[in-house]
C-alpha cells in the first residue's frame, strides 16, 4: 500500500467533539476510497471549525500538512469530497496549485483526481489563480515598501525590511552543507533540528519550519 495523507475539515465547532461524527464519517469514507486505489492513510490533518471559504494558507492544519509533505515526501492527499476541501472554486484551486507545485495528487474518497491536468478549463483556471496569487504578492510588497517609506520619513532615517538569509547569516548555508554531508538522507525536520542546535533560528527566535529549510536548500543549490 502506498502511503497517503488524509485531510479533514468541519465548518462549525458545534460539529466537533467526541460525541460528533463529522471527522469519523470523513475518515471512514477516505480510508475506504484510499484502499480502493491502493493507498493507506498514514497521517491525518483536521481543521476544526474552519469554513470552506477560508483560504488554505490561513488554515493551521493544512499548513502543517504541507510541512509534513515537504519533510517526508508523501505525494498523495485524500479528502472526503471536493467541497470538503474548499467551498469556493478560487479557494480550492489556490490550494490545489500549492499541492501541484509539490508534485502532490489530491483525490476525493470517490476516486476523483482534483489535481488532474487533463481538463483544459481547470488548467486555465489554475493559471489565472497563479496570476492572482502573484498579483497579491506584488501588492503586498508594494504596501510594505510604502509603509517603510512613511516610517523612514517620520524617523528621519532609512528603515529597511528584514534581511534575507543571504545577507543576515551567510554561514547558515555552510551549516546546511555540513549537515547534509554528515547525513545525506536527513529529512527537512532533521535539518531544522540541526540548524537549531547550531544556533540558526528564525527572526522570532524559533526553530525553522521544514518549508523554510527547503527554501534555503533551493537557494544554496541555485
Amino acid at each position: 500500500m502506498t502511503p497517503a495523507l488524509g485531510y479533514l475539515r468541519t465548518s462549525s465547532l458545534t460539529n466537533v467533539g467526541e460525541d460528533k461524527d463529522s471527522d469519523k464519517r470523513q475518515k471512514v469514507a477516505i480510508e475506504a476510497g484510499a484502499a480502493r486505489l491502493g493507498f493507506e492513510i498514514v497521517d491525518w490533518f483536521y481543521d476544526e471549525g474552519v469554513s470552506g471559504d477560508v483560504p488554505v494558507n490561513e488554515r493551521k492544519r493544512f499548513l502543517e500538512m504541507l510541512d509534513r509533505i515537504d519533510g517526508n515526501c508523501v505525494k498523495t492527499v485524500f479528502v472526503e469530497s471536493g467541497d470538503r476541501f474548499a467551498r469556493k472554486m478560487l479557494t480550492a484551486e489556490l490550494g490545489i496549485v500549492l499541492l501541484i507545485s509539490r508534485g502532490v495528487s489530491l483525490f476525493t474518497a470517490g476516486g476523483d483526481d482534483l489535481t488532474n491536468t487533463d481538463d483544459e478549463m481547470r488548467v486555465a483556471f489554475r493559471q489565472m489563480a497563479m496570476t492572482f496569487a502573484q498579483l497579491e504578492k506584488t501588492r503586498l510588497v508594494k504596501k510594505l515598501k510604502g509603509a517603510r517609506d512613511r516610517a523612514s520619513a517620520k524617523a528621519g532615517r532609512r528603515i529597511e525590511g528584514a534581511k534575507g538569509w543571504n545577507k543576515r547569516a551567510p554561514k547558515v548555508f555552510e551549516a546546511l552543507a555540513e549537515l547534509r554531508q554528515a547525513n545525506p538522507d536527513a529529512t527537512l525536520p532533521q535539518l531544522a533540528d540541526g540548524l537549531e542546535t547550531k544556533g540558526f533560528l528564525t527572526s522570532r527566535g524559533k526553530r525553522m519550519a521544514p518549508t523554510q529549510v527547503a527554501r534555503l536548500l533551493a537557494r544554496r543549490q541555485a
